[in-house]
């Protein structure tokens, strides 16, 4: 054997090596990163609420649903509270205790397989050739660097990390760090990232507490822990600024993608990927309609993704990627497959117009809100183009009049802080107020084109490169 082809084979040897320990001993890893290993929270900004030990147990934050009666401490009502004898109340458990039980059986069993069927051993032993070869991929073709983080209920989270600062391209996409949030079937090795890294940028992977070498199990909590860690690790221990972290989450990692740029409203931007509002339309959608009331509850109580809440209390830019041909976050017919271009039923739709009438409440009027419903029901781009044509958009007037706006506001609200925020002027902005409803019409659909994004694509297809971009901003 000849020297270079002995150099060759113990290369060969040393990656079969490498990919081998990434795979079968991840839990004998040494800890490369702990959640609370911040020593420095303050710097990065004050929009999250620090976890002290005591409460680590407890895990992060969380948004209360309103549909729960709770209000923003957790607790009921106040007036409900003070109108409730004690006698009412233990008499209110234990009527409400079977149904309690029935949807903890039915949340810990069916319910976690139908929600998170990546969690499942069966479907990890199934990939696991997939698995090793996109980890071998990763790591051979884009120096992929592996690292165990711990979050705060000591679950530990798997991680792979793309790092292209040392060649930005010419567009400098290397210098902005996108995490992706994979879907309910989705892994690092072979998920949403595929896009953002083919496109030039830094990218962070990583893997659903239960999903491949991640432990625990993937309920909202234990999710929202390990993104809590994931987001400190960028931070911290990457040293990437806030400002060129972008959160990508595609499907059902759209809720902790959410709850990140909610928890941390100084991260750059958000992208959403197919995914929806709340989980309950999609629940209702695949159970027996005799379990409505148990699989609210169960949702509710156990599965509270409640995506578009989150959403709204983010103040960066955002943008919403659609699926036309997405039959899984579409509620309006039950027909399999969907037909091309029914896109009415789409719950993204409900996001976007969630978001616009959050954040320009005087432009989402009656008629504002009625033509962003007439432009989403477009199926084509050509459909879209021409809703957009009609109504006569003038996108250099739509944008005057939003720039003037907010230097008005810097100008009236120079010395109020609750009015600025990481991105600026905080929302909701009340720009259109006094405009005639053809202008109204226009501003509302400039808007709506500007946070969603139509793709000709199933759900589960990977996202082009060219397909991924980042928000628009003002």
């Amino acid at each position: 054997m000849c020297v270079i082809c002995f150099v060759k084979a113990l290369v060969h040897v040393f990656k079969i090596y490498l990919t081998a320990s990434y795979t079968y001993n991840f839990r004998d890893w040494p800890v490369d990163f702990r959640w609370d290993d911040v020593r420095t929270a303050g710097r990065v900004g004050s929009g999250h609420q620090a976890l002290t030990c005591a409460a680590a147990a407890a895990g992060v934050w969380l948004l209360q649903d309103s549909a729960l009666g709770e209000d923003g401490s957790g607790r009921p009502p106040r007036a409900a509270r003070a109108a409730r004898s004690q006698a009412q109340c233990l008499l209110q458990q234990i009527r409400e205790l079977p149904s309690q039980l029935a949807s903890y059986a039915l949340a810990h069993s069916l319910g976690r397989w139908l929600v998170y069927p990546g969690s499942m051993s069966l479907m990890t032993r199934v990939l696991l050739p997939l698995l090793q070869q996109g980890q071998a991929r990763l790591v051979e073709r884009y120096q992929g660097r592996r690292a165990k983080l711990v979050a705060c209920d000591g679950n530990e989270i798997d991680t792979m990390f793309m790092d292209r600062r040392q060649n930005p391209g010419s567009e400098g996409r290397g210098l902005c760090l996108i995490i992706c949030c994979e879907g309910n079937a989705g892994f690092y090795e072979m998920g949403c990232l595929s896009a953002p890294l083919e496109a030039g940028y830094s990218v962070l992977g990583w893997n659903h507490p239960g999903f491949g070498s991640s432990t625990g199990a993937p309920f909202p909590q234990h999710d929202a822990n390990a993104m809590d860690v994931v987001v400190k690790y960028a931070l911290h221990r990457l040293h990437f600024p806030p400002a060129h972290v972008v959160l990508y989450g595609w499907s059902i990692g759209g809720f902790t993608a959410t709850w990140a740029t909610m928890t941390y409203p100084e991260l750059g931007a958000l992208v959403l990927d197919a995914t929806f509002d709340d989980l309950v339309p999609l629940a209702l959608k695949v159970m027996p309609h005799s379990w409505k009331g148990l699989v609210v509850r169960t949702v509710r109580e156990h599965f509270n993704l409640n995506v578009a809440e989150q959403l709204c209390c983010y103040p960066g830019p955002v943008l919403l990627l659609r699926r036309t041909q997405d039959d899984v976050v579409n509620t309006s017919s039950s027909l399999r497959p969907l037909p091309s271009g029914d896109v009415e039923g789409n719950r993204g739709n409900e996001l976007l117009l969630r978001l616009l009438q959050h954040r320009y409440p005087a432009v989402m009027v009656r008629e504002g809100r009625a033509v962003v419903i007439r432009w989403l029901r477009a199926g084509t781009l050509a459909q879209e183009a021409a809703c957009y044509e009609r109504y006569r958009v003038d996108d250099e007037w739509c944008l005057a009049l939003l720039r003037s706006y907010r230097a008005r506001c810097e100008e009236e609200e120079l010395e109020d802080e609750g009015a600025w925020g990481p991105h600026g002027l905080t929302f909701p902005w009340m720009v259109g107020q006094g405009l005639g409803t053809r202008r109204r019409k226009q501003l509302a659909l400039f808007l709506a084109r500007k946070h969603l994004k139509n793709v000709e694509a199933t759900h589960c297809s990977p996202l082009e490169p060219q397909d991924f971009e980042l928000p628009w901003k003002l």
